[in-house]
């Protein structure tokens, strides 16, 4: 005969991981403590659940700040844990006290009705990669906040740039050049200008670093057929396999595009059909630079040089499948602006969902098939 399971609910917390623990032989009735969060006290945990509750064990926590971590120690131990999505947790609306022992509660009763949606948990590997493809990104923020910064003081005491593009070299030793009366506004530029010196600085490591992950396997070959995609390079393309870790699990590209809420919201009863704005939930790291890569295809279609270097000994199905996108792209860019007088931006974004279709027949292999079965026939 097979053994119940027993379910348990964690509210993890950076000090404290309260515990509920619906017994398979108590019925309802959950059997709850706390703990530190402590390696110690997890392996402590595990000999616990499994004196209690006997059977198979199946746990859950939400995502959160504390990341990965105590699945990983729990799964080493033999216990099943999920780690599953916040904002999909059903919650009852006239409920108005939260406390951890009532999230723990909650946390395994929903995981025993199965509402639970888990979060796919990405390796250490992936993870890795991941934090570092988000570093490089904060990096470029601060970088843009610094030049903002600079621009500001400047603007401040009526000296604007006319010789053309800004943070170009020329614009840099115009900057150098630049001298004040009063020994402290020297200073702040001296410092606004060290201080873009070197975040240019990491920005250029980090890239060095992705760059040096992108030469080696697994990411090697998808890397190459993302970058015969007008509008994606060496930096995006690996921000996009980082942030799809585990792409296996999208069986179709609706459910990438959903993943990345650039699907519209739609609240319909009946006849009424009302559909709004994309949803905007899920990866907006992702989200953000599908929407910058989508704005390249507001011009018409054409192979540059660096494109033709990234093209350079892929196989003819991706690069026929990437001028397919480019000519969709624009097209439906075109008829949405030109011809039906629509914002630019809401083409932009309609276009950022159709390039994460073509993106997904990428790397899901769809366009190597398709062209191996051409040459077949």
């Amino acid at each position: 005969m097979e053994k119940a399971t027993t379910y348990v609910g964690l509210d993890v917390h950076k000090a404290s991981i309260s515990v509920a623990m619906l017994v398979a032989e108590g019925g309802s009735k959950a059997v709850q403590w706390e703990l530190p969060n402590e390696a110690g006290e997890v392996r402590k945990l595990v000999r616990k659940m499994r004196r209690e509750g006997g059977g198979q064990l199946l746990c859950a926590y939400e995502a959160g700040p504390c990341g990965y971590g105590l699945q990983r120690q729990l799964q080493q131990a033999g216990v099943s844990c999920q780690v599953v999505a916040p904002s999909l947790i059903p919650r009852k609306p006239g409920e108005r006290i939260k406390t951890d022992r009532r999230d723990a509660r909650k946390l395994a009763e929903l995981l025993r009705a199965g509402m639970l949606t888990e979060v796919h948990p990405p390796s250490e590997a992936e993870e890795a990669l991941r934090d570092l493809c988000r570093c490089r990104e904060d990096a470029r923020i601060d970088l843009m906040r610094a030049r903002h910064r600079l621009s500001k003081m400047l603007l401040r005491r009526g000296l604007c740039y006319r010789g053309g593009r800004q943070w170009t070299q020329a614009h840099r030793n115009w900057l150098w050049s630049l001298r004040f009366e009063h020994a402290a506004a020297q200073a702040v530029l001296s410092d606004y200008l060290l201080a873009i010196d070197q975040i240019c600085g990491r920005l250029q490591e980090l890239e060095a670093e992705l760059q040096a992950v992108a030469d080696q396997d697994p990411y090697r070959e998808p890397l190459g057929h993302l970058g015969c995609f007008r509008g994606i390079d060496t930096v995006t393309g690996m921000i996009v396999l980082a942030e799809l870790h585990g792409f296996a699990r999208f069986t179709n590209p609706r459910q990438l595009m959903a993943y990345v809420g650039l699907v519209p919201t739609e609240s319909s009863s009946g006849s009424s059909v009302h559909r709004g704005g994309i949803t905007k939930t899920g990866n907006r790291h992702l989200r953000r630079l599908l929407v910058e890569a989508a704005h390249h295809y507001r011009h018409r279609p054409g192979v540059g040089i660096k494109l033709r270097r990234r093209r350079a000994g892929q196989p003819a199905g991706v690069i026929a499948l990437a001028d397919r996108a480019q000519q969709r792209l624009h097209r439906r860019y075109s008829r949405m602006v030109i011809g039906r007088g629509q914002p630019v931006a809401k083409a932009v974004v309609a276009c950022a969902r159709e390039l994460i279709g073509f993106i997904w027949a990428v790397l899901s292999g769809r366009a190597l098939s398709a062209t191996e079965q051409h040459m077949t026939v």
